[in-house]
Formats: structure tokens, sequence, C-alpha cells
């Protein structure tokens, strides 16, 4: 490996210690509790190399919130997203639905990355009440996984148009979440919220379906 090589991917490590000890923080004190100090700490790394990479507070907090949204892509599965509307490889529609059933329930498993992920992104969320500058990226994030959702309904059945499956896809995503903030304040167990959600999945892609035939017989 050369010695630019060897000085790149140490640069990537330090950015990606800090991006992980900076969801850490969050998760467990919160935005607020986030203190540029504290994290060069938690990360083993100087505070100005924290200032270096991400310039500020909030562009910390932008490249945190992106870092946990590309660690949920990769726990999921869904691997590196292309750009809105982009159809991925061809699935039978049984096999879409199960993808579909899969993605979204891979966000509710008791294990510590999901917890400290989903955590972080509800203080993160939270937070962009007080601070307009995460919104942005918020938006971003919440329109991809939107777009990816509904292409997936799409896949099991291509007949409604854009605009239905979209509608299905911010459903399904919005319940996710609260059902996922439910279980991590331990409100609802997460088997239960895992068969709200299966039961959720069911009734849109039922919907979906009858969609067609229900316009028909109106116009007739």
């Amino acid at each position: 490996m050369t010695e630019c090589r060897v000085k790149e991917c140490r640069v990537k490590d330090r950015k990606t210690a800090i991006l992980e000890a900076a969801a850490r923080v969050i998760a467990h004190h919160g935005v607020r509790g986030l203190r540029v100090e504290e994290l060069a700490a938690e990360a083993g790394v100087s505070k100005a190399l924290v200032y270096y990479h991400f310039g500020d507070r909030a562009g910390l907090l932008r490249h945190t919130l992106r870092f946990i949204g590309d660690r949920a892509e990769r726990y999921t599965g869904g691997g590196p997203p292309g750009p809105p509307g982009t159809p991925g490889p061809p699935r039978a529609p049984k096999d879409a639905a199960l993808e579909l059933e899969r993605r979204l329930l891979l966000e509710l498993r008791d294990t510590p990355e999901v917890r400290e992920n989903s955590t972080a992104w509800g203080e993160l969320r939270a937070s962009a009440v007080f601070e307009p500058e995460l919104r942005e990226e918020l938006a971003r994030a919440g329109r991809q996984w939107v777009r990816e959702i509904a292409d997936l309904l799409g896949r099991i059945d291509p007949s409604p148009p854009d605009a239905a499956l979209v509608g299905a896809a911010e459903r399904l995503t919005v319940l996710l979440e609260g059902l996922s903030t439910r279980w991590l304040i331990g409100v609802l167990p997460v088997g239960h919220a895992s068969e709200l959600m299966r039961g959720a999945i069911a009734a849109e892609v039922e919907a979906l379906r009858l969609r067609e035939p229900r316009q028909a017989c109106a116009v007739a």
C-alpha cells in the first residue's frame, strides 16, 4: 500500500471514529448533550481534528445524521441507493413482498446497533424542531427512504399509480418510526411492534391491489 493510500485510510478511520462516537453520545445524552470536547475524548482524537473534518457543530450533526442513515442502509441490506425512482433489479412479486417486510422489520431488532442507531435518529429528528439546519438533511433522508419503499411496493404490484405507492410508503415509514419510538421507550414489546408492522404492510399491499377494481366499479 502506498504512503498516500495509508494516509487516506487513516483519515477515513478517524472520521468514522468521530461519527461513531457522535452517534453513541447522541443516543445516550441527546443532541444537547453533544459537546465537542467530550466527543473528541470519546473518539480518541483531538478537538481540533473534529473541527478540521466537520467545520462546526452544525456540520458535525449533518454528517452524523447521514452516517446513521448509511449505517441503517447497511444493516437492513438495502445497499447504496440510486437516484429517486431508479428501478432496482427485477424480482418476482413474492420476493419483493418478502424484501419489503424484511427491510422494515430489520429496524425493529433488539440489538445494540439498531437500538443505538434508532435512538440517535430519534434524537436528531426531535432536535430539528429547534435546529433548522438539520431539517433539509432529514427531509432528504426521508424522501429517499419513502422512495425505496414505494419502489418495493411497485414491484409487488406495478398497476397502481406512483402517487398511490408513495402514499402507502409514507404511511408505512411514519408508522415504523412511531413503533420504533414506543419500543425504545419500553411502551411496546418489540415482538408486538413487529406484528403491528406486519399487519400494516399486509393492509397496504391489499389496499393497493384492490384500488383499481374499486375505481372501475365506481366508474361503472
